[in-house]
């Protein structure tokens, strides 16, 4: 990738759990529990906006169990990407003097970036934006947030349009000129905050049929209309079954067999949707309008 201070005309931002991956990094980690699962007193634990928090707690639940940094490691180096996303990465690489990517993701540094360097493709992001994460001298994976904030959409530990906001404008100081274009690729309802930042030029690529493609679309049918923006929240570390979601959900291991789940935080905020939005089912979407991209000079 270019360097910092040069950069493509373009800028990707990826989401990571169900958009590089093809699962919920949060979910894949809890299979390296006893029986896979995680007890009901752990799961009951979660409170609503405080999934950092929940996390921080399973991982501490792992521990105690002896599960350690190799098992979460291969573990993590295990989830499947989504499909055509190789052919995707590739066609970035190729062309790496128009675009600059980076994630942008509320999973943790830790599981990001094993995952990446396993499959190659770490080089590829210029930077890394998602809550910190490392193994302490005992073994235990330590979690804390990414940051505080004040927005009423997301999760207390992360605002996702908060961060883009401050990356466009550092890079653009950076650049002495501001991107292009900026492609946001993502599935979640916590992709829906970041896609309000950009402009009319811009597209926010909506995983099909994925949360961010329904309230996305919900926006465009009603610019006007308060918008009900929900944080999903994986269902292995959830306990109270307050909505289900066969569309959006990966399948587990037949020893997850509780059902998913979605718990939903609802603010009714005005919002503008600026963007075009773009459903995609595969990277080979993605990669077919970023082509088209390049080819307008």
């Amino acid at each position: 990738m270019a360097a910092p201070g040069d950069g493509g005309r373009f800028l990707v931002i990826f989401d990571f759990d169900e958009t590089l991956v093809n699962e919920s990094s949060d979910d894949a980690v809890v299979r390296t529990a006893p029986g896979q699962a995680l007890p009901d007193w752990l799961r009951a634990s979660y409170r609503e906006g405080q999934y950092n928090e929940q996390m921080q707690r399973v991982l501490a639940y792992l521990a105690q169990q002896g599960v350690t940094e190799s098992a979460i490691r291969a573990e993590i180096q295990s989830i499947p990407e989504t499909p055509g996303l190789s052919a995707l990465l590739d066609f970035l690489r190729a062309h790496a003097q128009d675009f600059e990517c980076v994630v942008l993701s509320d999973a943790n540094s830790v599981f990001i970036e094993a995952w990446l360097q396993h499959v190659g493709a770490r080089q590829l992001f210029l930077e890394i934006f998602t809550n910190p994460a490392h193994f302490d001298d005992s073994g235990r994976l330590v979690l804390a947030p990414f940051h505080a904030h004040s927005c009423p959409r997301c999760p207390d530990n992360m605002c996702k349009q908060h961060i883009l906001r401050d990356y466009l404008g550092r890079r653009s100081d950076e650049r002495r000129r501001p991107f292009q274009r900026v492609f946001y690729v993502g599935d979640g309802a916590n992709d829906v905050c970041p896609c309000l930042a950009l402009g009319t030029a811009d597209v926010a690529f909506a995983r099909r049929d994925f949360p961010m493609h329904r309230i996305l679309t919900h926006m465009q049918q009603m610019p006007a209309a308060l918008t009900h923006t929900q944080q999903q929240t994986p269902a292995a570390l959830t306990h109270t079954d307050t909505q289900t979601d066969t569309h959006t959900q990966q399948q587990t291991p037949a020893a997850l067999t509780h059902t998913h789940t979605h718990t939903h935080t609802q603010q009714q905020t005005p919002a503008t949707l600026r963007a075009t939005v773009q459903p995609w089912s595969s990277g080979h979407d993605v990669m077919e309008y970023l082509q088209t991209a390049v080819g307008e000079r």
